[in-house]
């Protein structure tokens, strides 16, 4: 009987935990939203929808502070990992009408972005 409570236990944990860590944004979350904007991170020029859907959605995502910081860093990796304008990636909350609490650049302190 001991031994069935304890799998119930475990069970419910494992309930309860599950859906919380598989909603922690990743690098590959990021990248993936953000890969429409590299031609126009690398060249300029105009920005296409599909990079705007990929940063709202990807705004849309990181609702939490944990979340954001790690957006904020795995853009940082991606810009870094990439030639880009760095000017072009801190005009594209802007061109796509999104409101991000904090700037896209390589100089940001990703740990104090809330």
């Amino acid at each position: 009987m001991a031994a069935l409570k304890l799998v119930c236990a475990l069970v419910l944990c494992m309930l309860v935990v599950e859906p919380i860590a598989t909603t922690a944004i990743t690098c590959g979350d990021v990248t993936s939203k953000v890969a429409g904007c590299l031609s126009y991170l690398q060249n300029g020029g105009n920005v296409p929808k599909a990079c705007c859907d990929g940063i709202r959605s990807l705004n849309n995502m990181a609702k939490t502070t944990p979340d954001r910081q790690t957006v904020c860093g795995c853009l940082q990796t991606a810009a870094k990992a990439v030639k880009i304008k760095g000017n072009l990636a801190e005009t594209l909350p802007a061109k796509c009408s999104v409101k991000i609490p904090y700037k896209i650049s390589t100089s940001t302190n990703c740990k104090n972005v809330k």
